[in-house]
């Protein structure tokens, strides 16, 4: 019993530790932005493409979960997106083209797409009915690394340089890959004998685009904080700072939602709240301008914080079992983030061709208010 508990307890420990590995890479693009427009002669559509060609990659990656879950199985699908993410980040200290720095996005937006489309299924093999709650933690997880890389980024590339401020998630993907062989050979290997297929039923199709909607608040914020509020006059760091507390608040939303989700079998309610706050956040962004952050911060880190893992919990609703859950949260996620990626390639052409990020805020308004509607069509199942 005490084995058991204590394998539990370290299942969910790398868990998290994976998941602090998912987003640094693309977190740190934003408020690097002045050094790559001088170093690489970046301009902001192509800053965009370090954001939405990552984000489509993991959408792609995906969309190809089931076949990888049947021909690789979860324990080394994972350990090869850990491989692509440390590899990604490493080649990216050695050379910082505008060509390397791309193709290094490329390369981790398969590992993360490959890592996000098979843990939800090990997670809900693990853990049956309580998964809700490991996904919670796996959604805050990925929203902590973004916290830190984005707040560490521009003062780590001041003090120590572009090239190794862009190796340094080399480090703790390297060590999550030692962790997770190390776990994964004292953990029983499960064969998938066949392909779960999703149907492609109006409800798939709605938790698709909520996703892919809700995630591209995410992924606008994500790339575009920074450079909003350096257009007001801010300093790098001062931008990073602002980006790393919006995303700790969107941790502490995390963790509130995974402790709190079990008391709401219907989970309209609590997706409307926070699509309010997303929607408040917005318009006081194009309100306040660079004026002050706290509120806007405040607003949207609750908001995308808790939107984030609602989304995948309220889709694993949905699965009866875990390959279903796999099948259905690799069509959600990878059409989902085929769309979320669109919102920071928006923004960067607006950004180009007028001096205001207010038209980009203005359309995810819009966006956020579609998502209300839908939301009130998710009646708990049964």
């Amino acid at each position: 019993m005490d084995r058991t508990l204590s394998t539990a307890g370290l299942f969910i420990v790398l868990v998290f530790i994976i998941a602090l590995n998912l987003r640094p890479v693309m977190a740190a693009m934003g408020p690097l932005f002045p050094l790559l427009q001088h170093n690489a002669h970046f301009s902001a559509t192509q800053l965009s493409l370090l954001t939405t060609l990552p984000v489509m990659m993991m959408g792609l990656a995906a969309l190809a979960g089931p076949r990888l879950q049947q021909k690789m199985g979860e324990v080394r699908g994972i350990t090869g997106g850990l491989i692509l993410l440390a590899l990604a980040s490493a080649v990216r200290g050695v050379d910082q083209s505008a060509a390397t720095l791309i193709i290094s996005a490329l390369v981790a937006g398969t590992g993360i797409g490959v890592i996000q489309a098979l843990m939800p299924a090990l997670i809900k093999r693990q853990f049956g009915a309580r998964a809700g709650t490991l996904m919670a933690l796996f959604s805050t997880g990925i929203m902590a690394g973004a916290a830190m890389a984005a707040a560490s980024a521009a003062p780590l590339a001041v003090h120590q340089g572009l090239a190794l401020t862009l190796a340094v998630p080399t480090i703790p993907a390297a060590i999550a890959l030692l962790l997770w062989l190390t776990h994964s050979r004292r953990a029983a290997a499960v064969h998938i004998t066949h392909r779960h297929r999703v149907p492609l039923t109006g409800r798939a199709w709605l938790l698709m685009i909520f996703f892919g909607v809700g995630t591209g608040a995410y992924t606008l914020v994500l790339a575009w904080l920074p450079p909003f509020y350096m257009q007001h006059g801010w300093q790098a760091g001062q931008s990073g700072y602002v980006l790393g507390a919006l995303t700790l608040t969107e941790v502490a939303a995390g963790f509130i939602l995974s402790s709190l989700i079990h008391r709401f079998h219907d989970r309209r309610r609590p997706l409307l709240v926070v699509l309010a706050m997303i929607l408040a956040g917005l318009v006081s962004l194009m309100l306040l301008g660079g004026a002050q952050a706290w509120l806007p911060t405040l607003l949207l880190g609750l908001g995308i914080g808790a939107l984030f893992p609602l989304s995948l919990i309220v889709t694993l609703d949905h699965a009866t079992a875990p390959e279903e859950a796999g099948a259905l949260l690799s069509f959600v996620q990878g059409g989902g983030y085929m769309l979320a990626a669109l919102m920071p390639l928006v923004a960067g052409i607006v950004r180009d061709r007028a001096a205001s990020l207010d038209s980009a805020w203005a359309i995810m308004s819009v966006g956020i208010v579609v998502l209300m509607f839908m939301a009130l069509r998710f009646r708990p199942q049964a």
